[in-house]
């Protein structure tokens, strides 16, 4: 039976959205994981994105999407509480405390909004490959989702402090990147790094299949970013758009910067730059034009770059703290770098077509707008180094954040009795200490 307030064509847009940014996910990175790393840890880590899939979807309709998404609490947070009824499924989506309502019903705007949840801890993730203890990992994504990934939710996009004072962050370069890359950080500190052999050869194992999920994390974008105007509209199809340019853009970029200066194209260093091109245009892909695509996928291409292969090389930090997948570069790096780009270069049309009230940023003469953005990085940044500490330290009162070092030595076997490649007889184990 149909309900005057329903359009179909959104609705449908909107599940088609959601279910592309769920495929970024499951399969997108949990092959690119598993093809990226060694074989010795191909399974566990793309069981680390399956499992956080699995439990983010269950934490956020019990409790988690009314504390990100639902009525006031604080500033900070929503309420928690459940919203799995057939009421709450049926009636018209809305977000209370933003007095925003959309053509759809409140199960796709849970489902849409789930499903980049459930990815920001994936990438978070690529950071604690091959050593996090899994009874671990899974203690820690419920416990981040709820106390970190939901007041930044709620701060930028529930309504809450950050979207009153006017911070742009269109799909998430704060909300989810910049998150997902600080708390990354930290947790990989706090995890201490993989074994030296690791650390020293870390060759992917298949490279095909990381190229797989790296063209499904691409494409499974354009749901990503075209989703967010909870409509099929202009703004929608802008937004795909300039969530193309701008990663062709990084692609290219990245490229050139790897044959400057180690003289060869690298298929991999391509994947990174595609990865920080869609992470800085994801906080203003709808607002900026194509010309502003253009300089944020320029950027994206060469900032992250410095900051992985000169900075990662010759700053101790960096060299200290075993980031796996590089996640401070590729997201916090391009998802701060994005969400300041977007205070320079957001359009009043773009923000008009968004329906916000900001009148651009500094090319409509709008610089204020860097400020803002300088003030929800800054919230962000301290969030996660605060929450992710706590949570992680309490985690380690109850169980180790690391393997032990027989599980180190072998691997997925050790970890699971699995491996990834059964490649003699009829798929008899032989472990030789995980090469």
């Amino acid at each position: 039976m149909s309900v005057a307030w329903l359009n179909t064509g959104d609705n449908a847009w909107q599940l088609t959205a959601a279910t592309v940014v769920g495929l970024q996910s499951i399969p997108g990175l949990v092959v690119l994981y598993g093809g990226i790393v060694k074989k010795k840890w191909a399974i566990n880590s793309a069981f680390m994105a399956f499992y956080a899939f699995a439990a983010v979807l269950i934490a956020w309709i019990l409790w988690a999407y009314n504390m990100g998404f639902g009525t006031e609490w604080t500033s900070f947070v929503g309420m928690p509480h459940p919203i799995a009824s057939m009421g709450d499924e049926l009636k018209q989506a809305s977000i209370p405390t933003s007095s925003t309502l959309a053509a759809f019903p409140m199960a796709t705007m849970v489902y849409f909004q789930f499903v980049f949840a459930a990815i920001t801890l994936v990438i978070m993730a690529g950071a604690f490959l091959g050593r996090m203890n899994f009874k671990a990992w899974m203690l820690f994504v419920p416990l981040w989702l709820t106390f970190s990934y939901t007041i930044g939710a709620f701060s930028l996009w529930g309504g809450g402090w950050l979207s009153t004072l006017g911070v742009i962050d269109y799909s998430g370069g704060y909300v989810i990147h910049l998150s997902a890359g600080i708390a990354g950080f930290i947790g990989a500190a706090m995890i201490g790094p993989r074994l030296k052999r690791d650390r020293e050869s870390f060759q992917p194992n298949n490279v095909l299949m990381m190229l797989v999920g790296a063209g499904i994390l691409w494409i499974g974008w354009n749901g990503f970013n075209g989703g967010d105007p909870y409509a099929a509209s202009r703004d929608a199809g802008a937004a795909v758009l300039n969530t193309n340019v701008a990663t062709a853009m990084s692609v290219l970029a990245w490229t050139v910067m790897d044959i400057f200066y180690f003289k060869k194209p690298s298929v991999i260093g391509a994947v990174q730059g595609m990865i920080t091109g869609l992470v800085a245009i994801t906080p203003a892909a709808g607002v900026v034009d194509g010309y502003g695509a253009l300089l944020i996928g320029l950027a994206s291409g060469i900032i992250p770059w410095l900051s992985m292969n000169i900075m990662g090389k010759k700053l101790a930090i960096f060299r200290k703290v075993d980031d796996t997948l590089g996640v401070f570069h590729t997201h916090a790096v391009a998802g701060l770098l994005g969400g300041i780009l977007t205070g320079v270069l957001a359009t009043k049309a773009g923000c008009a077509a968004f329906g916000l009230s900001n009148p651009g940023g500094g090319i409509d003469g709008n610089w204020h707008q860097v400020v803002l953005q300088l003030y929800g990085a800054g919230f962000i940044i301290a969030l996660n180094i605060v929450v992710t500490f706590i949570i992680l330290k309490l985690i380690s009162l109850v169980v180790p954040l690391r393997m032990s070092e027989e599980e180190l030595l072998v691997g997925d076997d050790a970890v699971h009795g699995e491996e990834a490649y059964a490649l003699y007889g009829d798929g008899e184990r032989q472990p030789v200490l995980g090469d």
